[in-house]
């Protein structure tokens, strides 16, 4: 009975915790990172963070990218395919010219090979940074800035690309295939498109 008393008073994990769908990082805060990133020399969080916003990949899918996974010889690709943890499906996204650069420089400087995990991890027991330390990373990154932590986190770096594009473009269609989710519904939810949006789309469509 004590024990049921105990439990019933006992407070919910989120409490005072924000919840729910993590910010997408905007244009400015983008660059305010990467300015930070390169005046402090960190040349393996620069070569995460861009290859973070550029891949949309989960995180689980990211801090596991070996350097073969988007080299070709001794050059990053453009364009690179890999397969989801989560859904066991494909997904390609490109590596833009800038991101190229940083991964390039990182890649030289830490001395890594074809088969080396692209982001090490300092803990013995882990071959490759955990999604723990990635999280814990991209907090550092937020606040290094002035933004509240609470309010991001490591699907901010997976949704913060895909959101400037649907901003411009309102495709929903090549939103899904950058995020390879198998349903349009999905790719609804995950932008967390408001109403206004859906009828605005539906304005412009003339059948």
């Amino acid at each position: 009975m004590e024990q049921l008393i105990a439990n019933a008073h006992k407070e919910p994990w989120n409490k005072g915790k924000l919840t729910g769908q993590k910010a997408p990082l905007k244009l400015k805060d983008i660059w305010a990172i990467r300015v930070r990133l390169q005046l402090n020399g960190n040349k393996r969080d620069l070569a995460l963070f861009n290859l973070a916003i550029d891949s949309k990949l989960r995180a689980c899918d990211l801090v596991k990218l070996k350097v073969r996974d988007i080299s070709t010889g001794d050059h990053v690709s453009s364009r690179t395919t890999i397969l989801q943890q989560k859904t066991h499906r494909p997904v390609q996204f490109e590596i833009t010219e800038l991101t190229r650069t940083v991964v390039e420089q990182w890649i030289h400087s830490d001395g890594l090979h074809l088969e080396d995990y692209l982001f090490s991890s300092r803990i013995k027991e882990s071959p490759h940074l955990s999604t723990r330390q990635y999280a814990r990373i991209v907090h550092n990154w937020v606040s290094s800035i002035g933004l509240e932590s609470a309010n991001y986190g490591t699907h901010t770096m997976r949704r913060t690309k895909v959101s400037l594009i649907y901003r411009r473009t309102k495709n929903l269609r090549a939103i899904q295939l950058l995020l390879g989710h198998t349903k349009l519904e999905s790719t609804v939810r995950y932008l967390g498109i408001e109403v206004d949006d859906a009828l605005e789309m539906a304005e412009q469509t003339e059948v």
